[in-house]
């Protein structure tokens, strides 16, 4: 699931809206429409506002790589 949908479904499941969630992020309802649409154009800042205000955090997790049996034949 996509950052911007993870980001609505969190608020929806805490019963806020857009607006109440801009309040409490210190940002306007317009840039919660663009992060919960997953406009790049949204900085960093926006998204760790919002998952603060949702009780959240940002987490780096590695991408899980293919193993060489895994991707055998795929350019065969």
């Amino acid at each position: 699931m996509r950052l911007g949908e993870q980001v609505r479904q969190r608020r929806l499941n805490r019963g806020l809206t857009q607006a109440k969630l801009a309040a409490l992020a210190g940002i306007t309802r317009q840039k919660v429409i663009a992060i919960e649409r997953g406009d790049l154009s949204v900085g960093m800042t926006a998204y760790a506002r919002v998952l603060g205000a949702l009780d959240c955090e940002f987490a780096l997790v590695p991408a899980a790589m293919p193993t060489l049996d895994e991707i055998q034949g795929v350019f065969d």
